[in-house]
């Protein structure tokens, strides 16, 4: 792969990372996501095109707004650059196939349920049936018609409602305390991207990086640093660890027990 492609897909993902700031923070607002200019939330002021580099801005202006000199939320250049990574990695792992555009799609969908979820700890329908669509169209793609009827493909194809069963399972008994529904939908297209063994893996992943988070609050407790607004009783939505997980394992497919296997944990 040419190290020219990688750069402009990654200025291309930090682009459409800047997009999809804009669209999470509208979305069911009523607020237009293609109209309208960019605004300082502080001060007001119209921000002009140099203010809005992905990235360069951010460093530029040193996270300030160049009116009122007001703090920029580290989200905008992070996401921004998470997304060109993303990007780049996809085109590493999938090449210029026709299947790009679908994956480059999903992982920008992906990136605004996180940031959605983080922000308001809920998953909006809207969004997780067309990612839970696109995984079933992909899954159907990549074995084809004449390969539907294998056992492989079925396999993958309830791979969806058995890790949609799971999380609804824990929702259920826990009325909404463990696990929110959305977790469930969102884990019902995990499978149908990732397929059986694959999706079991992801969601494996996503509870022990919940798990290194939550310990991780424990610790700035004890350290009494509550100020930051983490603490052990901060709600943490748990929608991006799955997906934290569902990329490791798309990009990696490494799997949780061959990680496990080289952490000599079991």
């Amino acid at each position: 792969m040419s190290v020219l492609y990688l750069i402009i897909f990654f200025v291309f993902g930090t682009i459409v990372g800047s997009f999809l700031n804009v669209f999470a923070l509208r979305y069911n607002t009523g607020l237009s996501y293609i109209s309208g200019r960019s605004k300082c939330f502080s001060c007001g002021k119209g921000l002009l095109w140099y203010e809005l580099v992905p990235i360069l801005s951010f460093l530029v202006l040193k996270g300030k707004c160049y009116g009122c000199k007001s703090k920029i939320s580290i989200q905008y250049p992070l996401i921004e650059t998470i997304t060109g990574f993303i990007f780049v990695m996809i085109l590493w792992k999938v090449g210029f196939t026709m299947l790009l555009p679908f994956y480059l799609f999903l992982a920008g969908l992906l990136v605004v349920i996180s940031i959605y979820d983080f922000k308001h700890k809920i998953i909006p329908d809207g969004m997780v049936f067309t990612f839970d669509m696109v995984a079933l169209v992909l899954l159907f793609t990549r074995f084809g018609f004449l390969n539907t009827f294998s056992n492989h493909f079925l396999l993958d194809l309830l791979a969806g409602p058995i890790l949609f069963a799971f999380f609804a399972f824990l929702w259920l008994i826990s009325s909404g305390k463990w696990m929110g529904f959305g977790d469930a939908k969102l884990a019902l297209g995990v499978g149908w991207l990732l397929g059986l063994s694959s999706g079991i893996m992801a969601i494996m992943l996503a509870f022990w990086i919940g798990a290194i988070v939550s310990i991780l609050l424990i610790f700035l407790q004890k350290l009494n640093l509550s100020h930051l607004g983490l603490t052990i009783k901060s709600e943490v939505p748990f929608a991006p660890f799955i997906i934290l997980g569902l990329f490791i394992e798309f990009f990696t497919g490494w799997g949780v027990l061959q990680i496990s296997y080289l952490l000599n944990i079991f």
